[in-house]
């Protein structure tokens, strides 16, 4: 399969999205930012949670998420389902 000419360059049509495409500087600054906050012991204790539930709920290519619950509870639930629940609508 061929690689994917897009992958890496400029996408996305959202505001935030034109402007750090527009500010390089920006853009650095910010990743510089999302690296340290990944790196976090919170963040890498939450990333190990997650995958743990993928890994007991036997989960793997079957089309579904781990659903967080409103009572702080985890379900199983299709991707597109999880993924368009509390995003922007145009």
């Amino acid at each position: 399969m061929a690689r994917n000419k897009l992958a890496g360059t400029k996408v996305g049509n959202s505001d935030s999205a034109k402007y750090y495409q527009n500010n390089p500087e920006a853009k650095k600054k910010k990743d510089r930012y999302n690296a340290k906050y990944g790196a976090t012991m919170g963040r890498k204790l939450y990333r190990a949670f997650l995958n743990a539930m993928n890994k007991k709920k036997g989960k793997k290519g079957d089309g579904k998420d781990v659903s967080h619950t409103k009572d702080g509870g985890t379900v199983l639930e299709s991707q597109s389902n999880n993924r368009a629940r509390n995003r922007g609508r145009k």
